[in-house]
């Protein structure tokens, strides 16, 4: 069975959310008018510039990420998991063994970056960095220090002997692949 690009479109915007560009020969404005109602994007009429089709398209695409990134099932990325711990990065909820960890924006962040990183150390200027975008001050900035102790205290994590965070003195932290 043959199909317009109408049918197409319709058929398209029935079973996905993906941006849609009409490139066609059709130019009227009723084309043009049924092509949007029936959910394209964009519409291009032939001929047509190449770099405009690229923008378009570029555009298009940026507009899909910046407004679907909730819409579709939870990416890998979104849950963090370690030896128990389980951070869902879209809700900010922390488990510990099942048990949920009360955590500042901070502290968690500071985890998050950590799960992320498994295995490296990340230096206390780093997660500063990261965290507040702002520049570190080593001369007596203590902040990141502190923020680690309450989530090891939280974590039920000793400092002499810790299953998660680790000092790699002279470096920074980091938590066991």
């Amino acid at each position: 069975m043959k199909k317009n690009g109408f049918q197409l479109c319709r058929e398209i915007r029935e079973q996905y959310t993906y941006p849609v560009i009409m490139l066609t020969a059709k130019g009227e404005e009723i084309d043009k008018i049924n092509g949007l109602t029936l959910g394209a994007d964009d519409y291009i009429t032939k001929p047509f510039r190449p770099l405009e089709l690229i923008v378009r398209v570029k555009a298009q695409l940026r507009r899909y990420k910046l407004y679907n990134t909730g819409a579709g099932p939870e990416e890998p990325q979104d849950l963090i998991t370690h030896s128990g711990l389980v951070l869902n990065a879209k809700t900010h909820e922390c488990t510990l063994n099942e048990k949920p960890l009360s955590l500042t924006p901070t502290e968690f962040s500071i985890l998050c970056i950590l799960c992320r990183q498994k295995g490296n150390v990340v230096s206390a200027e780093d997660l500063f960095r990261q965290i507040w975008k702002d520049e570190y001050y080593s001369k007596c900035n203590n902040t990141i220090t502190v923020h680690i102790r309450h989530l090891r205290e939280k974590m039920g994590d000793s400092f002499e002997d810790p299953k998660y965070i680790k000092t790699v003195w002279g470096c920074g932290y980091k938590i066991e692949a």
